[in-house]
Parts: structure tokens; C-alpha cells; sequence
């Protein structure tokens, strides 16, 4: 992988696991010489993770559409910061960069974010891996909702399957460096 994006919250949370965890998966990153495309804020774990990054001289580009722009928000200090007329522009462009997708612990902007890229995955559209750093057990009810949804009908147990999930960031790297594309199956 040469580009990844993160998907992650713009606050810290209340236990600085979090915070650690994202300083921890800049730095992993880094070491292996792959950029960062992102949000493109400086709050929160996304501003932890892209200083993390730039401090080791890392790469990181930013993707904002511009009614966050003017909100005092964004990171000036990226390697490339674009900006986009709308929220769905944003994830067009990321997704044209990146070639895989970890989801860090966040809120309704994260889970929109995971959901979409799920659901592209899904519909054959997007077959990139996305992974999930479940730090602190952040995930485990989603994983819980998952296999309901597989045992209530409304969801596949292969598509639930594709959804991978580390604790650690070796762990998730390496399910994300084994992962093969599906091939299209929307039945």
C-alpha cells in the first residue's frame, strides 16, 4: 500500500487509548512509507494522527469540503490540502487515492464514512480492504450488530466477512496486506 485513509473521530474520546492509538498508527504509517488522505482537521484524533505523521515527516493530505474550511477547523499544515464543494466530492476524491481504508474509533461522521465505504464494497463499486482498529474494544457492538444482521436476513455472511477487524495495528496491517478483492456477487 502506498496511500491509506483513516476514518476517524474529530474528538479524542474520554480515555487517551485513543489518542495513543492514533499517535501509534501514525507512526506505523510512517515506517512503512505509506501517505496519509484524510479529513483534513486538526482536532481530535484526525489532527493527532496527521501531526503524528508530519512530526516523522511523513506524508498527508487532506480532503475538506469547504463549509468546514471556514470553521477553523482545518490542518494548515499538510503535505496537500484539497478542498471540495461537498461532503460527497470528499469521499470521491479520497477514495480515487487511496488503496485501502482503516476506521479508527469516532463518531456519526465516522460510521457514515465505514457504512459508504461498506456498502461500495458491497455493490462491487469500491474493493479496497477497509479495516477496522477495534482499540479498546471500541467496535465490538457494531461486530455484535453485524452478526444479528446476518442472522435476521439482512445482511450476508460473506459480505459481514469482509469486514476486517484487529486490535492491534500489526494485526489489522496484515489482514489488510493478505485481503484479495471479492469478485461481484450482489445476489
Amino acid at each position: 500500500m502506498k496511500s491509506i485513509a483513516v476514518f476517524c473521530g474529530s474528538s479524542t474520546g474520554f480515555n487517551p487509548i485513543y489518542a495513543e492509538a492514533a499517535r501509534a498508527l501514525g507512526r506505523f504509517l510512517t515506517a512503512k512509507e505509506i501517505a496519509l488522505v484524510y479529513g483534513g482537521g486538526k482536532i481530535g484524533l484526525m489532527g493527532i494522527l496527521a501531526d503524528e505523521i508530519l512530526s516523522l515527516n511523513g506524508t498527508v493530505t487532506g480532503v475538506i469540503p469547504s463549509l468546514l474550511e471556514h470553521r477553523e477547523i482545518i490542518h494548515t499544515d499538510t503535505t496537500e490540502m484539497l478542498i471540495t464543494e461537498t461532503m460527497s466530492e470528499r469521499k470521491i476524491i479520497m477514495s480515487k487515492k487511496v488503496d485501502g481504508y482503516i476506521i479508527m474509533a469516532g463518531g456519526f461522521g465516522t460510521f457514515d464514512e465505514l457504512f459508504e465505504v461498506l456498502t461500495l464494497r458491497q455493490l462491487g463499486i469500491e474493493n479496497k480492504p477497509i479495516g477496522i482498529l477495534n482499540t479498546n474494544g471500541f467496535y465490538d457492538a457494531l461486530r455484535l450488530q453485524l452478526d444479528f444482521m446476518v442472522k435476521e436476513g439482512f445482511l450476508k455472511k460473506e459480505h459481514k466477512n469482509r469486514v476486517l477487524v484487529g486490535e492491534t495495528i500489526s494485526e489489522l496491517f496484515l489482514k489488510m496486506e493478505q485481503y484479495s478483492a471479492p469478485t461481484l456477487n450482489i445476489k
